[in-house]
């Protein structure tokens, strides 16, 4: 069974001015990013996108779905990773491998990396988005099945983040549809939480 997170933009055009916060030429990181069409809205708006994914298939198709011509080139340090770029927007692969010293930005907008990655892992791909000190954050969380997508109760939210980042729960809405019920589920939440790192 294959999950397609990014979907659409409505929660992020909901609370853009929340994650924005008046600012402008933001530096904004895309974690495990797939084809979210997020990315080039803001980038449109003049913010400069960082994308990262682990499949050079999915970040191509998004250049494709979104009719840009693009550069690639390698990832310097990271061996058989692979850059994609045109004007604000860039994606590469695999976020988990990210050098700590190559990444610095404003914001992060997380649409489904938290829950794609196997629990084991959560840890380091905190890591690597607290790292920056972003100024705030906005994370979507789908409550669901085992998993992939895998379910993150609000506590591990708290446990992940709790000691760098203000929390709050800005909006749990239900995604419930006739797929869903299809794949023997009874309930489909989403989940979405705003970050502010503290010092």
């Amino acid at each position: 069974m294959k999950f397609t997170f990014r979907e659409n933009g409505r929660l992020l055009e909901k609370y853009l001015d929340v994650l924005l916060s008046g600012r402008s030429g933001l530096r904004i990181f895309f974690p495990l990013c797939g084809k979210a069409v997020d990315m080039k809205r803001l980038a449109d708006l003049g913010h400069s996108i960082v994308g990262v994914d682990i499949s050079e298939q999915a970040l191509k198709e998004f250049f494709a779905d979104q009719g840009l011509p693009y550069c690639e080139e390698p990832v310097p340090g990271i061996a058989g990773a692979k850059k994609l770029q045109v004007g604000f927007l860039r994606c590469q692969m695999s976020v988990l491998k990210c050098p700590q010293t190559y990444i610095s930005f404003d914001g992060v907008w997380d649409r489904g990396a938290l829950v794609a990655v196997n629990p084991c892992d959560r840890p380091r791909l905190v890591n690597s988005l607290s790292i920056q000190k972003f100024v705030s954050s906005l994370i979507s969380f789908t409550i669901s099945f085992p998993g992939p997508p895998f379910y993150v109760p609000e506590s591990e939210v708290k446990s992940l983040f709790g000691n760098h980042c203000e929390i709050k729960l800005l909006e749990k809405v239900s995604d419930f549809s006739e797929r869903h019920r299809r794949w023997g589920l009874d309930y489909f939440l989403e989940v979405l939480y705003i970050l502010k790192f503290v010092a």
